[in-house]
């Protein structure tokens, strides 16, 4: 046996021991990390950047809006002021009625108000006391103008200002009030020494729920893993545990592997007695011959070797179409197959026509040395036993792929064409064979899920046999 008929009985036998193939495996297998792990780092990731974001945006509004209302309460003084002004006898600007703040008349209380305008002095609250609000660049501010100011080197102030021509007055009065930042930025720590714990809180909250729902996610994949070594250890035969919708499409394919393997597995066992029982009955011909000093004995070797070697190239044929079953990938043009073939079986008969026409695109899903042994096996037997022209036609039907071998020799009767496919049936035993072609042809294409049949040719007037493929 080559090196090349081994590998498939290797592969077999590793189908039929998974422990054996989980071993030669071993060294090759990685761990490319945790998928808990990548989950929840990708979740707190998310968390953290939602969190961030949003903690800032809100922020913003709940500073905001505590800023509005600071500056709510100064624009009403300011206004307050304006209403109570006055011009005075010598173009002064005084306030006819004083404002209700005592903070106003407390020296550096945090709470100011000043008027200036023109060439007068400016007029300015008590709490001043000698200080003087600074006004910005000259401008004229029609509207409230609101800003932060530091010219105070203690103390940072917020500064509302507008100017106002008063009635009996041609003077540009700019109207001034400013308090200290101290309260605003307080209530605006208060809510920042609130809002960031409570967000970090909420973060930690969310990462260990999604660390949970991820675990809790996750579990029936352990049950997968113990299902799979309950069946290494011989307990079960099949994942059967109820299992989320998620993961079932998963375990049906497992189990379909499984049942797979065992099917190959079978198979490789079956092949194995077949061959022994089929190398029986030679091999005790040959050592009742050489007992029996009969003078036929080379002839007789030659004969049962002959029908040896045929046995195990039909065995190992159909061992090596097992093997190859599973590969999804397999495909052939049967054209290619087809023209390749006509041309070895035209030089071994040179007296047979060959001709073929169909489909020179259709593919199907064969190896395509699976693909040859079929068509090099109904060539040759049409070729050996036809009459001399042999027609191949090449076509789809439906799914399947159809390949038409038809000769004009004297044909099979319908009693015969099922009886011919077994194995070791000759009809013709005057030419050379061990009838075991058609035997493989039947055997090959029933492993790739297609079908050979015997008809009688309506052109030819011999034999048609038509054999089915899955087409690719």
């Amino acid at each position: 046996m080559t090196e090349a008929d081994v590998a498939p009985a290797v592969a077999q036998a590793t189908l039929a021991d998974p422990d054996a193939a989980e071993k030669s495996a071993a060294p090759a297998s990685r761990i490319t990390g945790s998928l808990a792990r990548r989950m929840i780092a990708i979740a707190a990731l998310w968390i953290s950047v939602l969190l961030i974001g949003g903690g800032f945006a809100l922020d913003r509004v709940l500073t905001g809006a505590i800023t509005r209302n600071f500056d709510s309460s100064l624009e009403y003084v300011l206004i307050a002021m304006i209403r109570s002004s006055e011009i005075g006898p010598d173009g002064e600007v005084r306030l006819v009625e004083p404002l209700g703040d005592q903070r106003f008349l407390e020296p550096y209380s945090g709470l100011y108000w000043q008027i200036s305008g023109g060439n007068q002095e400016p007029y300015r609250s008590r709490s001043l006391w000698e200080r003087t609000l600074r006004a910005p660049t000259p401008h004229i501010d029609n509207q409230i103008h609101t800003y932060d100011s530091n010219q105070f080197p203690d103390e940072e102030l917020r500064v509302l200002e507008r100017n106002v021509i008063l009635p009996g007055s041609k003077t540009n009065w700019r109207y001034q009030i400013a308090q200290s930042r101290e309260a605003l930025d307080a209530q605006v720590g208060a809510v920042r020494q609130t809002l960031i714990p409570s967000l970090a809180l909420l973060g930690i909250g969310l990462i260990i729920l999604a660390a949970l729902q991820t675990f809790y996610g996750l579990w029936p994949l352990r049950h997968i893993r113990r299902a799979i070594a309950a069946m290494r250890g011989g307990q079960n035969r099949r994942v059967d545990a109820p299992l989320p919708l998620e993961v079932q499409p998963m375990v049906d394919e497992l189990n379909a592997l499984l049942a797979h393997n065992e099917k190959q597995a079978e198979e490789a066992r079956l092949h194995a007695g077949n061959l022994a029982h089929a190398l029986k009955t030679p091999l005790t011909v040959l050592v009742n011959s050489a007992t029996s000093s009969d003078s036929e004995l080379a002839e007789t070797v030659r004969r049962e070797a002959a029908t040896m070697q045929r046995q195990v190239d039909h065995h190992l044929a159909r061992a090596r179409a097992v093997g190859r079953r599973g590969a999804a990938q397999a495909r052939a043009v049967v054209w290619d197959s087809v023209h390749s073939v006509s041309r070895a079986v035209a030089a071994l008969y040179p007296n047979a026509r060959l001709d073929a026409e169909g489909d020179k695109t259709l593919i199907v899903r064969v190896e395509r040395q699976d693909l040859d042994e079929l068509v090099g096996n109904l060539l040759e037997n049409a070729a050996k036993y036809g009459g001399g022209s042999v027609f191949v036609t090449v076509q789809r039907d439906g799914s399947m792929a159809e390949i038409l071998v038809e000769d004009d020799g004297t044909g099979i009767s319908p009693d015969d064409r099922v009886r011919v496919i077994d194995r070791g049936v000759r009809l013709d035993s005057g030419k050379p064979g061990t009838g075991l072609g058609l035997a493989i042809v039947r055997d090959v294409a029933e492993i790739y899920g297609g079908s050979v049949t015997l008809e009688e040719s309506e052109d030819l007037g011999g034999v048609l046999v038509r054999l089915r493929l899955p087409a690719g």
